[in-house]
């Protein structure tokens, strides 16, 4: 059976190192090339386009996400593994957005590192356990901006500009006590419970 063919792609060469020689042992793969930039990667690839591609995120002259889209979009054909230390789901659904077939961190044993090729080469996705588990997580709910009326707005917006109740009255041709009751009604709908935090918050929802 045809070797899968594989390239490396990885910004320190120690590391490229030592993923050949991980691989080279196993008859199943043959390393046909290694990259250390997106560059590189780019050229090599209008001269051989391998069956897999290990592609680290962290790279000199692009980020590995974008370069991933590029690739798979170039190169249909061609499965993306990101072989990485980044640990964190939104460069875990980024590259897959992108068309990324797996997901492995660096931390891997040699027997993982084969079977994610393997599958990955085989039409499947493959997650590191790690990975996987970070995905089973419960993204947070994005958090409910506060519906404000026209006028709540203005007073908000002349109170981050640092206007007391006094000078906004003036402003918008109210009295006193009818702002201070809007400046109530809006730190009640926010949820806090002075001004600073207030401003704070509303910055957040760029609403100011």
């Amino acid at each position: 059976m045809k070797p899968i063919d594989v390239m490396l792609v990885d910004d320190h060469r120690m590391v490229l190192e030592g993923l050949r020689v991980l691989l080279e042992p196993l008859e199943f793969v043959a390393v046909t090339g290694t990259c250390t930039t997106a560059a590189e990667v780019l050229t090599a690839l209008q001269a051989h386009v391998p069956d897999v591609l290990l592609l680290d995120i962290n790279l000199p002259d692009q980020n590995g996400v974008d370069l991933c889209l590029q690739l798979t979009q170039a190169y249909p054909t061609l499965r993306v593994l990101a072989l990485t230390t980044l640990n964190e789901k939104s460069y875990v659904t980024r590259m897959m957005q992108n068309g990324a077939a797996g997901y492995v961190l660096k931390n891997a044993s040699p027997e993982e590192l084969a079977e994610a090729i393997t599958r990955v080469h085989a039409g499947k996705k493959y997650f590191s356990d790690e990975v996987q588990e970070l995905l089973l997580q419960p993204t947070p709910a994005a958090p409910e901006i506060p519906v404000l009326t026209r006028r709540e707005k203005e007073v908000l917006a002349l109170i981050a500009d640092g206007l007391t109740s006094h000078d906004i009255a003036e402003k918008l041709f109210l009295s006193a006590l009818t702002v201070e009751t809007h400046r109530r009604n809006i730190i009640t709908k926010f949820g806090v419970s002075n001004t600073a935090s207030l401003i704070k918050l509303a910055a957040q929802y760029q609403l100011i």
